[in-house]
């Protein structure tokens, strides 16, 4: 079966219900007592746990839809972003949560948490062996030695970590700084090396969205170099075969005017750079890429975005595929209207 996901579904961690909006007293409103009334109750005990056995396999937002009566799909929604359900003691928001049989799902709607703020990036997917994000134009995967920045990284390992302090993330692969999109971490390092050792074979699609420099003139293509990095750390083409690694991008025009072009392209290879450097080649760098010749600064960020990702779980076998809306700037540029 495929899972699908688009993150325009998927909802920002750290955006607060509006179910779980306090509501705040009226300006100038005052409580009072009356003299006469009786001594006010005593505070009431905490209500237990509600606990509910799982009894066959299911996603944890389907079994609280199915379990929890009189709710609707919302407020059952912000009892998980609360942090008030608990699988086998631990505390989780994630609403894909496998289940299976023999563990307990406990709700303690007056256990109150914070809410998670995660910053340029969204979590399209979670699961106990991985995590897809979409990430920000302008958000680090990972910090070098010298950058001390806020990361992707970063940021994942702190939600992990809600859950059980001992918890990690590792990287599989990354984006460029200024390249938005989809990409994957692992959660455990064992699921990180299956990953990485089986790349090739593991991964059915990477493909991306680029916007580039110019009108395209053919309506697809393949390029095929051997990419080699300078001292600077600037990647380019070798012109002597089997000189580096050897790089192969597919790419299929989209839409165009005559001054920019939207191809949607396909990574045979993944190298450093891979798209930016054949983009270059060809002679439509992508639109804000100072680094690899192009001249417009007009999109204000670099013109590449990670579309579709799509693999087969590590773990399960199943064939996960996920999709990425394209930017809406991207369509906005390369419209074929005469005023651009």
């Amino acid at each position: 079966m495929n899972t699908r996901r688009n993150p325009k579904d998927t909802a920002k961690r750290g955006a607060k219900p509006d179910s779980a909006a306090k509501s705040q007293p009226k300006q100038g409103f005052k409580g009072s007592h009356k003299p006469n009334s009786r001594p006010a109750d005593k505070v009431k005990a905490p209500l237990p746990a509600k606990l509910y056995p799982v009894t066959e396999p299911a996603e944890l937002l389907p079994f609280l839809l199915t379990h929890i009566t009189g709710r609707g799909r919302n407020a059952i929604k912000s009892i998980l972003s609360r942090g008030q359900v608990s699988v086998n003691g631990k505390t989780t928001t994630q609403h894909n949560l496998q289940l299976h049989p023999g563990q307990v799902v406990a709700i303690d709607q007056e256990k109150q948490a914070p809410p998670e703020e995660l910053i340029g990036l969204t979590i399209v997917h979670e699961d106990e062996d991985l995590i897809v994000i979409q990430k920000d134009a302008g958000l680090l995967s990972i910090a070098t030695a010298e950058e001390t920045e806020l990361t992707a990284y970063y940021q994942l390992m702190e939600h992990v970590r809600l859950a059980n302090p001992k918890n990690r993330i590792f990287v599989v692969h990354r984006l460029d700084r200024d390249t938005s999109g989809l990409m994957m971490f692992a959660k455990s390092e064992r699921i990180q090396q299956l990953l990485q050792t089986t790349w090739k074979e593991t991964v059915k699609e990477r493909s991306y969205v680029a916007l580039v420099e110019g009108a395209v003139k053919h309506p697809e293509g393949t390029i095929s170099s051997w990419l080699k990095e300078t001292s600077t750390l600037k990647m380019y083409s070798s012109p002597h075969e089997g000189d580096g690694q050897h790089a192969v991008t597919h790419y299929k025009l989209i839409q165009m005017n005559r001054h920019f072009s939207l191809l949607e392209v396909h990574l045979e290879t993944g190298r450093k750079n891979q798209i930016r450097v054949h983009m270059s080649d060809l002679g439509h760098p992508i639109a804000g890429d100072k680094k690899y010749g192009a001249e417009t600064k007009t999109v204000g960020r670099l013109g590449l975005h990670a579309r579709v990702l799509s693999f087969t779980h590590p773990a399960t076998g199943e064939l996960m595929i996920f999709e990425s809306p394209i930017p809406k700037t991207f369509l906005k540029y390369t419209a074929p209207s005469s005023s651009n």
